[in-house]
C-alpha cells in the first residue's frame, strides 16, 4: 500500500493512464486505484501493465492492464472499447506516455566544446527528432481524441498531461524533448479553452528533476558522487535536492479532483523544488 498524499475519493471514477508501464505513471495508476478509482493502465509494455494490474487487484483494488500504442489511433479505439466494456467510460485521462531518444540528443552542452567523434547539433538524426515529437505530442493528442469523447458525452471530465521543466526554459543537450514538452504545455492550454464549455478541465504537471534508473548514470558517478550536470541542477534548485516521484501524486490528485480544482483549467503546475523560479542569481 502506498501512502496517499491527499484524502481524495475517486470511487466510481474510471481513470485511464497511458505510459503506466513506467515507474512514474505506474505509481499514479496504483495511487488512483487505492483511492477508489477503476483504473485502466495502458502501455506498449503489456507485461508491465498486466503485472501492475494484478498487484492492484491482489490488494483489493480495481485495475486492468492493456497493451496500447499511443501513436496508433485504431489500436487506441479498440482499447477504448475494451475499457468501456470492462470498467465503464472514461472520467479522467492521464496522458503519461512520452520520453526522449538518444538520436535527438547532443553529446555536449555547447558547440564550441565538442570534440572529434562526438554528436553535435549538426549530427542530430531527423528520424529521432521526429520520433520524440510524435511520442510526446501525438502520444498525448491521439489518446485525448479517443477518450475525451466519453467526457463530452457526460459533460464532465478531467485531462491531465505531463509537461516538464524544460518546457519553461530548454535544457542543454535535449532540443527535441524540450520542444516537444513546450508543445505539451501549449496544447494543455489549447485543450482547456476548447473543452471549457463541455465540462472538461485540462491541466498538466511539470515534474522537476527526479532520479530514475534511466538517468542515474547522468546524475551520479560510479562512486555515488554527483556528476557536473547534477551539480548544476542542484545549484539551481532552491531546495537543493531532487524531487521524489511520490511527491508528484499530491499535484496529480489535486488537479484531478473535481471539487478541489473545479475552477482550475489550463494550468501547468511545476513540482520542481523551486527550479523554475530561480534565475541562478
Amino acid at each position: 500500500m502506498m501512502n496517499l498524499p491527499l484524502n481524495v475519493d475517486f470511487t466510481g471514477k474510471v481513470v485511464v493512464v497511458t505510459g503506466a508501464g513506467g515507474v512514474l505513471c505506474g505509481d499514479m495508476a496504483r495511487a488512483f486505484a487505492q483511492a477508489g478509482a477503476k483504473v485502466a493502465a495502458l502501455d506498449l509494455n503489456e507485461e508491465a501493465v498486466k503485472k501492475l494490474a494484478k498487484e492492484c487487484r491482489e490488494e483489493g483494488f480495481i485495475c486492468e492492464g492493456y497493451k496500447a500504442n499511443v501513436l496508433d489511433p485504431e489500436v487506441l479505439k479498440a482499447v477504448h472499447d475494451q475499457v468501456v466494456a470492462d470498467l465503464g467510460s472514461c472520467d479522467i485521462l492521464v496522458n503519461g506516455a512520452g520520453g526522449n531518444n538518444p538520436r535527438a540528443t547532443t553529446d555536449n552542452e555547447f558547440q564550441h566544446e565538442a570534440a572529434d567523434g562526438q554528436k553535435t547539433f549538426f549530427d542530430l538524426d531527423a528520424g529521432g527528432v521526429d520520433f520524440v515529437f510524435k511520442l510526446n505530442f501525438q502520444g498525448t493528442l491521439l489518446p485525448t481524441q479517443v477518450f475525451a469523447r466519453d467526457m463530452v458525452e457526460k459533460k464532465n471530465g478531467c485531462i491531465l498531461n505531463i509537461s516538464s521543466m524544460n518546457a519553461y526554459t530548454p535544457l542543454t543537450k535535449i532540443p527535441a524533448y524540450s520542444g516537444a514538452k513546450a508543445a505539451i504545455s501549449n496544447f494543455t492550454q489549447w485543450l482547456a479553452v476548447h473543452f471549457a464549455g463541455s465540462g472538461i478541465r485540462c491541466n498538466a504537471i511539470a515534474p522537476g528533476f527526479l532520479v530514475s534508473n534511466q538517468n542515474r548514470a547522468l546524475l551520479f558517478n560510479e562512486d555515488g558522487t554527483p556528476t557536473k550536470r547534477s551539480e548544476k541542477i542542484l545549484r539551481n534548485t532552491p531546495m537543493d535536492r531532487f524531487v521524489d516521484s511520490s511527491e508528484l501524486l499530491g499535484g496529480v490528485f489535486f488537479l484531478c479532483d473535481e471539487k478541489a480544482a473545479s475552477a482550475i483549467t489550463g494550468v501547468v503546475l511545476p513540482i520542481d523544488a523551486g527550479f523554475a523560479s530561480y534565475s541562478g542569481v
